[in-house]
């Protein structure tokens, strides 16, 4: 049986119970509006202080982690930005430095950093740092750093450190680096390093360093290095160094060694050693030595030829071959076996 006194200590308790509870509520409510302070037409929910800390949905900026389905209005994140598509059109880009996680699809206008994507990566500007995708990882503008695709991987501008690609790479600008393509690469400016395609590799300037294609390499200027084709390689301007093809080289001048069983150049120098045939252009020369089972020498020899027919416009070296042309030669003298030399 509840006394009186009793009764009466619970209805004094009841007020200051009461109070307790406003103020905790109180207390918990400002936390939660210190902690997202978000108004009521916002498209996320911002765990944060001072921008620091996790944010859910379309949020500009965050210092920490932000999650959302497909960026519209993000500025920057420093942390981690995980998204499940890529970014709209319209919208308006962001930095993110740090992570870009995309599950599969990520983007923004610049990542410096980690990108990460089930299927792909891509920065409207500039990504900077390390690359992964299982299928293509992509930026308008320049690329930077380590780069592996299961697909391709592809810039607007220069790419520059170690790219890795299942299929393709292409690079609108320059190509400084290591890059390997299990198909093609192609370079719409000049490469320096080592450019490897399973098939065939193309550059529009000049390319110093390794350029290698399984089936063919193109250059649209010089060549200095290593260049090699599993068929046949074409050099716009000057091929210097070591150039290797299983049919046929082009260039406009060879300065090196040069391998092929079809070898054609408006002007040679060096080691040019065709197994089959080897031209060199009218008002051309070819200077050093040249072998052929047919050197085909329109412009001036001043070197040595070794083949079965040496043929020579203009001779002011010497041919060693089962038949020698040297139509400079005088009369009587311009057809000889086995050695022909400048009998003006």
């Amino acid at each position: 049986m509840i006394t009186r006194s009793a009764a009466s200590r619970g209805l004094r308790a009841a007020p200051r119970a009461a109070a307790r509870a406003v103020l905790a509520a109180a207390t918990l409510a400002s936390a939660a509006l210190a902690l997202t302070a978000v108004p009521a037409s916002a498209q996320s929910l911002d765990l944060t202080v001072n921008d620091v800390g996790l944010s859910i949905g379309d949020s500009r900026r965050v210092i920490g982690v932000r999650l959302n389905f497909r960026d519209r209005r993000l500025e920057e994140v420093r942390g981690v930005n995980a998204t499940i598509w890529a970014p709209l059109d319209d919208a308006v880009g962001g930095h993110v430095r740090g992570v870009a996680l995309g599950l599969p699809l990520t983007g923004a206008q610049n990542i410096t950093g980690l990108g990460v994507g089930a299927l792909g990566v891509g920065a409207e500007r500039r990504f900077a740092g390390i690359g992964v995708a299982a299928l293509g990882i992509g930026a308008g503008g320049e690329v930077a750093g380590i780069m592996l695709a299961g697909g391709g991987v592809g810039a607007g501008g220069s790419v520059t450190g170690l790219t890795v690609a299942g299929l393709g790479a292409g690079a609108g600008g320059d190509l400084t680096g290591i890059t390997i393509a299990g198909l093609g690469a192609g370079v719409g400016g000049s490469a320096r390093g080592a450019l490897l395609a399973g098939l065939g590799a193309g550059v529009g300037g000049s390319v110093t360093g390794i350029t290698a294609g399984g089936l063919g390499v193109g250059v649209g200027g010089d060549a200095t290095g290593i260049t090699l084709g599993g068929l046949g390689v074409g050099v716009g301007g000057t091929a210097r160094g070591l150039t290797i093809a299983g049919l046929g080289v082009g260039a406009s001048r060879l300065r090196g060694v040069t391998v092929a069983p079809a070898i054609g150049s408006q002007d040679a120098a060096g080691l040019t050693l065709a197994g089959g045939y080897l031209r060199i252009g009218r008002n051309g020369q070819l200077g050093g030595l040249g072998t052929g089972i047919i050197t085909d020498v329109r412009g001036t020899q001043r070197g040595l030829t070794i083949g079965i027919v040496n043929i020579a416009n203009q001779l002011d070296g010497v041919q060693v071959g089962l038949v020698n042309i040297a139509r400079s030669n005088r009369p009587g003298l311009r057809v000889l076996p086995l050695f022909n030399g400048p009998f003006r």
